[in-house]
């Protein structure tokens, strides 16, 4: 693949050798229940629905674009991973992938912990209810305000990314007169089987302490001496969309070197290790991501092994998923405006959103599936690109996929696995207006972060 990318996105007008395509599906009305949510499946009419509610109803309650959240899926997953890992490890949600008010609530009546990464993520986990000490605080640049507020509000614990970071939480604490609990996150040159803007444990990037020439040892060292800490763990985070656990392992060996390490030196065995998350979803058929209680298995068995390798109890395991329990939650509804054939090439589809409500393919090269989800067609497939309404050549939402050749405007398409990173990474590129999130369960819909209007985006403009 390509690091390389021309200015305005992917490159938009490129023509593969043919056997690039996949053949397309026997049947395109079949869902693969591998990318979209539990509860979603076809009406007598070929229709999608999910929570038992057909799509042409919420596209009339709701609009289009629009994110359809299915609670009863985010449930089910949060429990999954809550009964995988059991009462010897702790499950922190990764906020960044989607978070709002109900989705606080949902983590705590299911039992889950929550990791933030800023202060206006800490806010909506506090006004929802989430206790404070459930709460991980992670960034490699957290403000002075935002280690104050953490602090002073008594967060679980705070992963220290950078030396500096080390005297700023522990200056704050010990004026405020607390302990603060903390992580040391460090990169232990992984590079994960992955996209490399999201590859986060090889050492030329910005988050975490290098293992390499002994800085982590360094940071440990540091933490120890400062009353106002209190170290717990270490942390290490080694990409995302992983599907392979390889790299864990990899990883696992490594902070577990250092836990031998930090107890040889100092004579201290630490409690914790948190592996992070980073692992896969299905986004397309050709993915095949593991269920829970295999990477639980798996993870477990790593760090069981290389501890008693090494002579060490076994700690206390965190994870943190997020795409992987909201990811295959939702989808997001388009209505088909324009249709334009290219002869010899392919057809562009353009639909009412675009990259303003799903920036991961313009951003990542992603891939996603689409459907036509309004009606049944037995008509042959075509294959088409599907593009968004922006001034923008690589607004682009599904690169390739394949569609029937009956395909009109006003239909209503879908696109599966857009829970994580499409929400919470919207823009108002153009002015766009940023979808509504609606959650479906049990035959009822409800808006939990609405539609954003014009009068929203001129309050801001003071001008």
């Amino acid at each position: 693949m390509s690091r390389s990318a021309h200015p305005a996105g992917p490159r938009h007008a490129d023509v593969l050798h043919e056997g690039h395509y996949s053949a397309p599906p026997a049947d395109l009305n079949v869902l693969d229940e591998k990318v979209w949510s539990r509860t979603v499946t076809r009406d007598a009419e070929g229709a999608l629905t999910v929570g038992g509610i057909g799509v042409a109803r919420l596209a009339e309650e709701f609009g289009t674009p629009a994110y359809f959240l299915d609670e009863s899926d985010f449930r089910a997953r949060c429990r999954a991973w809550s009964d995988a890992f059991g009462r010897d490890a702790d499950v922190f949600y990764a906020g960044k992938a989607f978070l709002s008010r109900a989705v606080v609530r949902w983590l705590q009546e299911e039992g889950l912990n929550l990791d933030v990464c800023s202060g206006g993520e800490l806010t909506t986990a506090l006004d929802a209810g989430m206790p404070a000490e459930r709460i991980a605080f992670h960034g490699n640049n957290k403000s002075q305000d935002e280690i104050e507020r953490a602090v002073r509000l008594g967060v679980g614990r705070i992963v220290l990314d950078s030396f500096q970071e080390i005297v700023r939480v522990a200056d704050v604490a010990q004026r405020l007169g607390k302990r603060q609990r903390v992580q040391i996150r460090v990169t232990v040159g992984v590079e994960a089987h992955t996209h490399e803007f999201i590859a986060t444990a090889h050492e030329d990037q910005k988050f975490g302490i290098a293992l390499a020439g002994g800085q982590a040892a360094e940071a440990v060292r540091r933490v120890l001496t400062l009353d106002g800490l209190e170290l717990i763990g270490i942390h290490s985070h080694i990409g995302s969309q992983i599907f392979d656990m390889a790299g864990f392992e990899v990883s696992a060996r490594r902070v577990v070197q250092l836990l031998a390490e930090v107890r040889d030196e100092h004579g201290v065995e630490l409690p914790e290790i948190d592996l992070g998350g980073g692992l896969g979803i299905a986004y397309t058929s050709e993915d095949d991501p593991r269920e829970p209680h295999e990477i639980a298995k798996a993870l477990s068995d790593i760090v069981t092994r290389e501890c008693e390798s090494a002579g060490l109890a076994t700690p206390r395991i965190s994870v943190e998923p997020g795409r992987a329990i909201v990811g295959p939650t939702a989808f997001t509804l388009y209505e088909v405006g324009t249709i334009k054939p290219l002869e010899g090439l392919r057809t562009y589809v353009s639909v009412d959103g675009g990259m303003s409500d799903n920036i991961r393919t313009a951003l990542y090269d992603a891939e996603y599936s689409v459907s036509l989800v309004s009606r049944r067609s037995d008509a042959e497939p075509m294959l088409v690109r599907v593009v968004g309404k922006h001034c923008e050549s690589g607004d682009i939402v599904v690169k390739d996929a394949f569609m029937p050749a009956d395909l009109a405007p006003g239909d209503l398409i879908a696109v599966p696995a857009t829970g994580a990173y499409c929400r919470s990474m919207a823009s108002n590129y153009n002015h766009a207006l940023r979808p509504p999130v609606v959650a479906v369960r049990d035959g009822e819909a409800r808006v939990i972060v609405r539609r954003e209007t014009e009068e929203d985006l001129l309050s801001l403009d003071v001008g």
